[in-house]
């Protein structure tokens, strides 16, 4: 795993380094098995006080999963490979969410879907002048996800559903207030906290080197509020008859992100919004992810955007013809196969 992903050891504290820059780190199952792995030896390690998170290159701390993968799997018809993906990130999800040392996570330039699983639910996640966070999953079939839902859930007014439906880019300042985030950081200073956090193994280093950062999202929460409330038709059509940049950007991201996809979203985020937690969250997007490939559009839309790249998606339903129960179709419960967190707490 040494070309993939940096597991070791350096004094009191647990690395753990992303190591496929040229594909943007994109998380393999085998990556996110060797995190998973690593967490579970090191739980019970009194002599280690922390775990670090950073990822090589300048471009991206982790920009996604790798849905070749999952492609070549669901086109083949074995269904039940994409499903155990997404089992087992989504344990790996929680455990990262529930670890009983602080998880430090510092996300340079691109955080998107498996990056936000494994950098957005630790004790201390760290950005700076060059992060950009986002949810893109609705343009690809699918629903926000990697316990993304909650925070989407929790973010303030209705930025989680404009986060949800429009892949909008959060740069460090927006990331901090909608809750993806705790601090920002300069990034000229990370390799020296890197070097103290290794040596000493103090977290607390971290609080004092934060430093204000602005929020365009923030500034403009008013308007959000105000054009994402309601259901996927209320907030098209709104956003249709709406002036200015950023009702128009949204427009055409809604207009071109799976429609089914951005029903169950609105849906799956109103659920979350009081009192759930992370298993919550996590076991309703699985119930979603387990049937994307075979009931949903998550093969189109990897057709559309990464295979043949014609970005000409052919989605089940219109934007204006999502039947409601074909939306709680997707979120019903799967039985036997439901999404359980045994292993996560072994």
């Amino acid at each position: 795993m040494s070309d993939e992903i940096n597991i070791r050891r350096v004094g009191p504290v647990g690395r753990i380094t992303l190591s496929r820059p040229k594909a943007l780190n994109a998380l393999t199952y085998d990556m996110a098995m060797a995190i998973d792995a690593a967490l579970r030896d090191w739980a019970d390690d009194d002599t280690m006080t922390a775990v670090v998170i950073d990822a090589a290159g300048d471009k991206a701390f982790c920009a996604g999963g790798d849905i070749q993968q999952l492609y070549d799997h669901g086109r083949a018809g074995d269904y039940a490979f994409g499903q155990r993906f997404w089992r087992d990130e989504y344990r790996l999800n929680a455990r990262l969410a529930h670890y009983g040392k602080p998880v430090v996570s510092f996300m340079q330039g691109f955080v998107m879907g498996g990056g936000v699983g494994v950098g957005c639910h630790l004790s201390h996640r760290i950005v700076g002048e060059s992060t950009q966070i986002a949810m893109p999953e609705c343009g690809i079939g699918l629903v926000p996800d990697v316990g993304g839902s909650l925070l989407l859930a929790r973010a303030p007014g209705r930025i989680g559903a404009y986060l949800g439906l429009t892949a909008a880019r959060m740069n460090g300042g927006d990331a901090i207030h909608a809750g993806f985030a705790d601090m920002f950081i300069p990034q000229e200073q990370w390799g020296d906290l890197l070097a103290a956090l290794e040596r000493d193994g103090d977290v607390s280093i971290l609080a004092a080197a934060a430093r204000p950062s602005d929020s365009p999202m923030k500034a403009r929460q008013p308007e959000i509020d105000r054009l994402f409330e309601g259901d996927l038709n209320a907030i098209q059509s709104r956003l249709a008859s709406a002036d200015g940049e950023l009702a128009e950007t949204a427009a055409k991201s809604v207009a071109r992100n799976s429609p089914l996809a951005m029903a169950v979203t609105l849906v799956m985020l109103e659920r979350l919004r009081d009192g759930a937690d992370i298993h919550d969250a996590l076991r309703q997007e699985y119930r979603f992810t387990a049937r994307a490939m075979e009931h949903g559009d998550f093969l189109e839309g990897i057709r559309a955007q990464i295979i043949d790249r014609d970005r000409n998606p052919h989605w089940r339903h219109g934007l204006d013809d999502v039947p409601q129960a074909d939306v709680m179709a997707m979120l019903a419960p799967l039985g036997e196969t439901e999404l359980t967190f045994e292993e996560e707490l072994s």
